[in-house]
């Protein structure tokens, strides 16, 4: 499942409406990567949304 470790965001629930108003289930997922974060003195591969990323909330490092 599409979580970020930082922030915790998950999937949001809710209804796909058509032209008719005909309501069926659908879902939202964030947009989650995996990246190198630097965790103290070491490297750690994560799963962080883009919001974290952009925000600064975590380091991520480059080879």
């Amino acid at each position: 499942m599409a979580k970020c470790e930082i922030c915790g965001k998950t999937r949001m629930v809710g209804n796909r409406v058509s032209h008719s108003n005909i309501k069926t289930k659908r879902d939202w997922s964030p947009n989650v990567q995996r990246v190198r974060v630097a965790v103290g003195n070491t490297h750690k591969k994560m799963w962080v949304c883009t919001r974290c990323l952009r925000s600064g909330k975590v380091q991520r490092v480059v080879k």
